[in-house]
């Protein structure tokens, strides 16, 4: 009787997967700037990125392309948030060092790690995920491992917002179609 009780328990606990209402959370930035999702998501479509570690070869590679692809977040009106749980001075340093426009937020306990289930086993570490969040806190694309290293899927996921609607948004330059002018008018 005691085991389907624990598995019920270890589902319930999932990553959360794309449909899902992701977890809410309220949270501080290396320089004490608040956040709090279910706000966030009003404005624009949230780009939740985890990563294990400050100042490591993969977390510096996938931090770099997501502030060198900052301007293409931007025009569909999404936000990032990078976690991670090493503590505020050293992501403050990690941040200033990658010149990023963007949070990154301090989780030292894992309580948003243990709440998007992406902790690693044994250890305090995040794994590397994805989680890009639209209105109500719907996840809209979830990425992991090597393929949340380069932000094009979380971009290319993020709606635009238009009034009440949203569409998703266009593939990045260089994966668009050929463009084609439209004819002169007289």
């Amino acid at each position: 009787m005691l085991i389907p009780l624990l598995v019920v328990g270890l589902v319930s606990a999932a990553i959360p997967q794309v449909g899902d209402t992701a977890p809410d959370f309220t949270v501080k930035d290396t320089v004490g700037t608040s956040y709090t999702l279910s706000e966030m998501v009003k404005t624009g479509p949230v780009i939740v990125a985890f990563f294990p570690k400050a100042f490591t070869g993969g977390c510096t590679k996938e931090l770099t392309a997501y502030r060198d692809r900052y301007k293409d977040i931007e025009k569909v009106q999404g936000q990032v948030l990078a976690f991670s749980t090493d503590d505020a001075e050293t992501l403050a340093r990690f941040k200033a060092e990658l010149k990023a426009p963007f949070a990154f937020i301090p989780d030292p306990d894992g309580k948003v790690v243990a709440a998007y289930d992406v902790k690693m086993p044994v250890v305090t570490v995040s794994k590397r995920y994805t989680f890009v969040v639209g209105e109500d806190r719907k996840v809209l694309k979830v990425d992991e491992g090597k393929d949340a290293i380069d932000p094009t899927g979380a971009i290319v996921a993020c709606p635009l917002r238009k009034g009440a609607a949203s569409k998703p948004a266009q593939a990045p330059a260089g994966n668009t179609p050929p463009f084609k002018p439209a004819p002169p008018t007289k």
